[in-house]
């Protein structure tokens, strides 16, 4: 039935809310209840059978389970807060999102319209009345406060177009609590008739361009960000890959856009990546960039030669965002549009050809092979490591070898995710979620716990550090709440050993990384006992024979589970491989370190 054909229904602001949400097949809700958005969870109430609310411990994690759930699936899903600390308590989840353009639809209590200014419980009013939107205006798209209950159904429809179409992005619905309760005759907007559906594609002139600069490449390669994955166009990028024998290297949330253990896969890129992905990019004649945005991390800062050499290099960039192209790098031929839809151009201006046959006899293919073979020989060294305390790389290929080629690994900040980037074997889209461009500490748990509720028959594993795990550890009670069976992996050092290593690193000595007790004794809680207090499955696993099988009963349990696993925290072998090079500034008192910080940044190319 059209839009127009549609009757008038006297529905409350909650009720048109909850009701939209039922009609764009949202199937989920998280966030914890409060005065400010009661209206909503009464509505919420009365559509358990559509809508299913799942209750976390702290607001900031209903914003990551819900961003979770998008990267697994690619569809948005509802978070939702009271008024004031707890709206506030969600900017960590929606900086997340924004910088890694995930779709997050946030509901937040706003004071009643007759109620702005007067200093209402909660309120933020001293600058402008009602202010708490303004706070969240550099991590939304857009945000929305309506001031009539019929004007929702349209800022609804103008919302959920703006968090979808285009670069995906969080929005904020800011919503009066009298608007939420008060109600009025609309009519629901049809999302068929509401939403930009299609694909943008680049301009044709530039397609036959970029295949152009292709067909005389020697050696190209493709770099895959998150873009590819947003944009579904993974079979894509293998197509154009093997069209051309161009290796695919990917940046953090890039990873997965190309089966690892293809032959054309030339790993990952950037500060903590593979030594053959950065030799590869470094050296290529024609760069194609899809989905990507040049950061600091996935460049090495933009010196020259380490990971990319932009020029000599012709780069072509796809994106959706032309904001994008040119940023940070020269562009020879720009590609504006959508990842999916620009590449099948350009593999259809290239027109048939290339192949395995082709490429395999091609000595750029020995290259790659012999780069990525030395690659694999040195991460032997941690990674098959005997030793007790074992090495984190260890623990990482012990977990993984106690999973499915499907399962999805979720890491935040701090040395798993760069574990993570660069020793699990990703096989499939979707199976890396990563907190990439905010590196935020505490997403790993609370993401999980979404990309479980999204991917219920996958194995899904949180692999986190302590630190990390202790900030949001509180969501085990979320995962036994809402049933799911997501394996923790505790990685335990005893302190900001990331840190700890950039400190050494940049200024020859740190301060503060170190959990010690005032006796001096290297301290860690008893994770194995937290996860037993919340009622779970718990292991600990400190010898690396034993991690494996301890993750095998964990998923075998059926319900939510902990590995706790003690890792090495001596940093010579506590990290990934230092591959490429960061931009971290070092004051003159120390001297060596600022010396060797000015040599590399004489050699950036950002500028």
């Amino acid at each position: 039935m059209s839009e127009s054909a549609t009757t008038l229904s006297r529905l409350t602001g909650a009720q048109i809310l909850v009701e939209y949400l039922v009609r764009q097949g949202v199937p989920f809700a998280a966030g914890i209840p409060g005065h400010g958005c009661w209206a909503i969870t009464d509505a919420l109430l009365d559509r358990q059978a559509e809508i299913r609310t799942i209750q976390v411990m702290h607001e900031q994690s209903a914003v990551h389970l819900a961003d979770g759930y998008f990267r697994a699936t690619g569809q948005p899903m509802l978070a939702f807060s009271s008024i004031g600390p707890g709206a506030m308590n969600t900017l960590v989840g929606m900086g997340t999102a924004y910088v890694d353009s995930t779709a997050v639809a946030l509901a937040i209590g706003s004071p009643h319209t007759y109620m702005r200014g007067h200093g209402l419980f909660q309120e933020l009013e001293r600058r402008h009345h009602a202010d708490n939107p303004r706070v969240f205006e550099p991590v939304v798209k857009e945000w929305w406060q309506p001031s009539r209950v019929d004007d929702l159904p349209f800022v609804l429809h103008r919302a959920w177009n703006a968090m979808t179409s285009g670069r995906p992005g969080p929005i904020l619905l800011d919503l009066p609590m009298d608007i939420q309760a008060e109600a009025a005759d609309v009519r629901m907007p049809d999302p068929e008739t509401r939403e930009a559906r299609g694909r943008v594609r680049p301009a044709a002139d530039d397609v036959e361009r970029a295949a152009t600069a292709l067909r005389d490449a020697a050696r190209p390669v493709i770099v895959a960000g998150g873009g590819v994955l947003l944009a579904e166009a993974w079979d894509e990028v293998r197509k154009l890959a093997e069209r051309l024998g161009a290796p695919v290297v990917a940046t953090w949330n890039g990873k997965g856009s190309i089966d690892e253990t293809h032959e054309l896969s030339g790993l990952t890129i950037g500060d903590t990546a593979s030594t053959c992905g950065n030799l590869l990019s470094a050296s290529a004649d024609v760069l194609i960039s899809v989905g990507q945005r040049f950061t600091d991390w996935s460049a090495s800062s933009y010196r020259k030669g380490v990971t990319f050499a932009i020029p000599p290099s012709k780069l072509i960039q796809v994106d959706i965002d032309p904001r994008e192209i040119g940023k940070n790098y020269p562009v020879e031929v720009p590609l504006v549009g959508d990842a999916k839809a620009a590449l099948a151009d350009l593999l259809s201006a290239l027109g048939p050809g290339g192949g395995p046959a082709v490429y395999r006899e091609t000595r750029y293919f020995e290259e790659i092979q012999r780069l990525k073979a030395d690659w694999f020989e040195q991460i032997e060294i941690k990674s098959a490591s005997r030793a007790t305390p074992m090495t984190m790389a260890r623990a990482v290929r012990e977990v993984q070898a106690a999973t499915r080629d499907d399962a999805v690994v979720v890491t935040g900040a701090g040395l798993p995710q760069g574990m993570v980037k660069q020793r699990w074997v990703t096989r499939r889209p979707r199976t890396h979620l990563t907190s990439g461009g905010f590196s935020t500490m505490g997403f790993t748990l609370p993401a999980a716990i979404g990309a479980q509720l999204a991917l219920p028959d996958r194995e899904v594993v949180a692999v986190c550090g302590d630190g990390d795990f202790l900030q949001t550890m509180q969501e085990l009670q979320a995962a036994v709440l809402a049933g799911t069976p997501v394996c923790t992996i505790v990685l335990d050092n005893s302190g900001w050993i990331s840190i700890k290593g950039g400190q050494e690193s940049f200024f020859g000595r740190s301060a503060w990384t170190d959990f010690i007790t005032p006796d001096g004794s290297i301290y860690s809680p008893d994770f194995q006992a937290i996860g037993a207090a919340f009622g779970i499955h718990s292991e600990a696993a400190h010898h690396p024979d034993d991690v494996a099988p301890a993750v095998r009963r964990a998923l075998a349990s059926g319900g939510p589970s902990l590995v706790h696993v003690k890792v090495d925290r001596d940093l010579a072998v506590a990290g990934p491989d230092k591959t490429g090079w960061w931009d971290a500034p070092s004051p003159p008192h120390h001297p060596e370190q600022h010396a060797r910080w000015l040599a590399g940044r004489s050699e950036e190319q950002h500028q």
